[in-house]
């Protein structure tokens, strides 16, 4: 939307303003993301109630600071406008989490929530560990409510459900009930095959914020194929189940070889749903995309095409829908940001009580990952050996040490340096700086691929 001076801004259905108590801070939060907010922005998304127009917003907050004028305001909420955060709905602030008398910085924004491994779908190009029945001993009820409070003491705002299938877990209602008590803005990530209608119901009225349905194909045959049964139909119906409940819905769909051609086939199906959003993530090497990389791995002028395309998509629907299109990065000669840096906003706790930097560090030799069953998450995330491992730049090797941009990739993905290495400790090989980077491989002998399976 255009902001205006005679604008009357609300925020958008799904983003929710709160005070953070735990850090003394005022943040919107909103599918998939958090902005922490200084005192001044806080004061105007305050005055975000549809009813006062810029001018007035302007004219006010002039009164309490110095120097406030209608550009700066503009300015601003024109970024959140761009950020599509603007709407229709009255900014009310509520409180989020514990009060703490003395902060501590470097506190995480976001938790992913393994719940379970398990999962009725047997897509090859999952990120779970190939060794799926390490994993059976899972977390139960009472554990996973003692993590979550836990995660919003520590900071956490954002809290991200999903697997394997997290909608197999009987609990998922009750636990994202608790989040929602705490403070803490909930998404599920979920293929929508385990998730009938009522269930979906339960889950809206726990206070759930968004969903995230993972959609394999824009067509029903190839959809299937890849997600190894009849899932497809199944998942058209779910999509207009969610599109009923209100809830804010991304459409995510893992681009690879067999689907990349459609990519604005699964743009168009995201808007005839209803969706907020859609995600277009190129596969991801790990686990059992790893496993199967030649089959799944994109010709170059496959990905030439999806990126024109990607652009095409935000030029024909932008304005109707957010397009995040995460670019194949074995094909750019920079390295993807690892997790915005190594235990900087993020942690996972997977279905068995680990807790990792990252989904995939578990495969990381040497790492002796911390667990939930006899560790506290503040010790974990500030104190633990494992997230201390490469905190930071320090640990850096040349060329990241004396890198412009070592605070822009972090040195890349340390579980992509010891897949292709041998060693978690060396500039990620996608970087072209690296002296590794000839082990980037991207044409390979098309192979037959192994299903994802328990």
């Amino acid at each position: 939307m255009d902001v205006t001076a005679d604008s009357r801004p609300g925020l958008r259905r799904g983003v929710r303003f709160v005070h953070d108590r735990v850090r003394a801070r005022h943040a919107l939060l909103y599918p998939e993301g958090v902005l922490l907010l200084n005192d001044t922005a806080a004061d105007i998304v305050r005055k975000c109630d549809t009813k006062r127009t810029v001018t007035d917003i302007v004219s006010e907050l002039a009164a309490a600071y110095q120097g406030v004028t209608a550009e700066s305001v503009l300015e601003m909420l024109a970024d959140l406008a761009r950020r599509r955060m603007l709407g229709a709905e009255p900014a009310e602030v509520a409180e989020s989490g514990p009060q703490q008398q003395d902060p501590r910085s470097g506190l995480p924004l976001g938790l992913l929530a393994e719940l379970t491994y398990r999962c009725p779908l047997q897509c090859t190009y999952c990120s779970n560990p190939l060794n799926l029945a390490d994993y059976q001993d899972e977390l139960d009820t009472e554990d996973w409510l003692r993590v979550i409070e836990q995660a919003r003491s520590i900071g956490v705002l954002q809290l991200h459900l999903s697997g394997g299938e997290p909608a197999l877990r009987r609990d998922l209602v009750p636990l994202v009930a608790a989040a929602r008590g705490l403070g803490m803005y909930t998404n599920l990530v979920t293929s929508g095959f385990s998730l009938p209608p009522k269930r979906l119901h339960e889950l809206a009225e726990a206070g759930l914020d968004h969903i995230q349905l993972s959609v394999q194909d824009s067509a029903a045959m190839s959809a299937d194929a890849i997600a190894g049964r009849r899932a497809h139909a199944r998942k058209m119906i779910v999509a207009r189940s969610i599109a009923a409940t209100g809830l804010p819905m991304t459409v995510n769909a893992v681009l690879h070889r067999g689907n990349i051609a459609r990519l604005l086939d699964i743009v168009e199906l995201a808007v005839d749903f209803g969706a907020e959003r859609v995600e277009l993530a190129n596969t991801q090497f790990y686990g059992w995309a790893l496993r199967n990389r030649a089959a799944l791995m994109p010709r170059r002028e496959q990905v030439q095409r999806a990126d024109a395309d990607a652009a095409l998509a935000r030029e024909r629907y932008g304005d109707r829908l957010e397009i995040v299109y995460v670019t194949a990065d074995h094909f750019s000669p920079r390295p993807k940001p690892c997790n915005y840096g190594w235990g900087n906003r993020q942690l996972t706790v997977a279905p068995n009580g680990d807790v990792l930097p990252c989904l995939a560090a578990g495969q990381l030799p040497g790492l002796d990952l911390p667990s939930v069953r006899d560790s506290a998450l503040e010790a974990v995330w500030f104190d633990s050996a494992a997230f201390n491992r490469f905190r930071g730049t320090e640990w850096m090797p040349d060329p990241c040490r004396s890198c412009a941009l070592k605070d822009v990739d972090f040195g890349g993905c340390r579980c992509q340096a010891y897949q292709l290495v041998g060693d978690a400790a060396v500039t990620d090989p996608a970087c072209a700086l690296s002296e590794h980077h000839d082990l980037i491989r991207t044409e390979f002998e098309p192979q037959p691929a192994v299903p994802r399976r328990m």
